[in-house]
């Protein structure tokens, strides 16, 4: 596949990540004139449709207008972190294969990020009398993410900075927001959320929140914002541990927030505690439009930005999407490092976030080698409870299984699970934008979670010695691999399980006959069976 040098340092900023990605032909630049509004997503959208996940690329539009017939000298990026899984291993400076431990890694060992004088983001900046001296957010070509549907456009990578106001800790999160007004941003951060949590913190204090936003930064800020990390964890160190090496980062001007010193924009705000605005519809995650409701909002007190920046954008809404390939990905990592190092299970192999299921994850597959029959159920139990909007759909599957395919999670659940012993239904979910929590019209819609969201929590491992998969063992089948590709036929790649393993319930007996099957001396077996005859009846 391929793998960042490790003697390279990582990316600088968003622009040297552009740069990989077009060394390793996975960035497309379209030269045309784009409308920002009605063809800028959907012609992205066309990949997550049509295209394998492999074949995904990121794009970057140089020639942007919108629906005014208004120019921007600003190029767009879409599925700059997370087309596909090998741009996300990119952005993460390792092989596909080794984001989950890369994940586990940057958690167990932070970096503290380093606090500098100045950087490229404050090239210009605009605040005071200056702040809409080039249209505050009219200056920026957002797009319209759900032509058709979405009421305004709407800020995709956005990444809020917001602050504990009992501890300091920062945090920061992707949340999508709604362009208002040239100084105002809607925002729709739900209750689960560590953003809600410390603007409730402050309500509750009777003052307003200072925050900020972050545009364009290095990849490693954008996948730490979009993971479900632990509250009170400050990602800023977890993005120096994905890098190796400390985060820059400036003061904001007007507000006490520190911001990565190479974006390429940050807007800077106050966020009121004393009233709320509605708020959506916006397409989401689910595959549904997430529909409108009354949400905290920003107000704009400045905005820094590069010389001639470039706009960074997600594309989300329906799976499969970036939204859903950046934030399952980090899910994945967040819970093998959970699972295999806070909970103790050494035998924790791979956790499967499933794209097509939106970015909450709703199904969820442990891959596991067990020690000790009670390893499964603590393993579920600890998925369940680390992250309350994930999960509708947790199972527990043996080495043996592939968890990233669902045919093989199906076999598993088909002949190692039976319901009334296996399968626990559990409540306490949260599921905010799920339309099958409660009714859209239900006044305690915002909180759906506390009474109407559960999850089904599945053991789809061995309890007991099986006898051999029904297939033929492994050189029998790597031999026929090797006539299938010198014959020239298409190419494949051989799912899980590809061969037959025998699961402890296989005796010698059992082993020698089909030694001598395969020396032509079965008519021995035939010899010896005839011998064991029993009476019938």
């Amino acid at each position: 596949m391929f793998r960042r040098k490790e003697s390279m340092a990582y990316y600088r900023d968003l622009r040297e990540h552009i740069k990989v990605l077009e060394q390793h032909g996975k960035l497309i630049r379209i030269k045309r004139p784009i409308n920002k509004d009605t063809e800028m997503h959907p012609l992205v959208r066309l990949q997550f449709r049509g295209l394998p996940e492999k074949e995904r690329k990121a794009f970057i539009f140089e020639n942007v207008l919108d629906v005014k017939g208004k120019s921007y000298d600003i190029p767009v990026v879409v599925g700059l972190h997370a087309a596909s899984k090998e741009i996300y291993a990119l952005g993460m400076g390792c092989r596909p294969e080794e984001i989950m431990e890369k994940w586990a890694q940057a958690e167990l060992h932070p970096v503290e990020p380093v606090m500098v004088s100045g950087g490229p983001v404050c090239e210009e900046i605009h605040k005071g009398e200056t702040l809409l001296q080039h249209g505050g957010l009219g200056e920026f070509p957002v797009p319209i993410s759900t032509p058709g549907f979405d009421n305004a456009p709407y800020l995709t990578a956005a990444n809020f900075v917001s602050k504990d106001p009992d501890t300091g800790v920062r945090n920061t999160g992707n949340y999508r927001a709604m362009v208002k007004s040239p100084t105002r941003l809607g925002i729709c951060a739900l209750a689960t959320k560590h953003f809600r949590n410390h603007w409730e913190k402050h309500q509750k204090l009777g003052k307003p929140m200072q925050a900020a936003v972050v545009l364009g930064a290095s990849p490693n800020f954008g996948f730490v914002a979009t993971a479900r990390l632990p509250y009170g964890k400050d990602e800023y160190a977890v993005a120096g541990g994905i890098a190796g090496s400390p985060l820059e980062v400036v003061k904001c001007q007007t507000v006490n927030i520190e911001v990565p010193a190479a974006a390429e924009i940050v807007l800077e705000g106050i966020v009121p505690t004393d009233t709320l605005e509605r708020e959506g519809p916006f397409g989401e995650y689910t595959g549904y439009q997430g529909m409108d409701q009354f949400n905290p909002y920003l107000e704009i007190t400045c905005i820094m930005h590069r010389k001639k920046p470039v706009f960074n954008a997600f594309i989300s809404q329906f799976p499969p999407s970036e939204s859903t390939m950046i934030q399952n990905l980090a899910s994945e990592g967040v819970l093998y490092k959970f699972l295999k190092y806070d909970c103790n299970i050494p035998g924790i192999v791979d956790v499967a976030v499933h794209e097509t299921s939106g970015s909450a994850g709703q199904w969820i597959v442990i891959r596991m080698r067990k020690t000790h029959p009670s390893q499964a159920w603590q393993a579920l139990n600890g998925a369940h409870g680390l992250m309350p909007g994930m999960g509708k759909f947790t199972v527990a599957v043996d080495e043996d299984v592939d968890p990233w395919d669902l045919e093989s999670v199906v076999w598993a659940m088909s002949y190692r699970v039976q319901p009334h012993r296996d399968i626990r239904i559990t409540q306490g979910k949260v599921g905010g934008l799920d339309p099958s929590a409660a009714p859209l019209t239900d006044p305690e819609r915002r909180y759906p979670g506390v009474t109407g969201c559960s999850a089904i929590l599945i053991d789809a491992t061995r309890k007991w010695p099986y006898p051999p998969t029904s297939l033929p063992k492994k050189e029998f089948m790597d031999r026929a691999i090797q006539i299938w590709q010198e014959e020239g036929l298409p190419e494949i790649k051989p799912r899980v399980p590809y061969h037959g393993v025998s699961f402890g319930f296989w005796s010698r007996e059992h082993e020698e006959e089909a030694d001598l099957a395969l020396k032509g001396d079965h008519y021995l077996t035939g010899e010896k069976l005839a011998k064991q005859r029993r009476r019938a009846g």
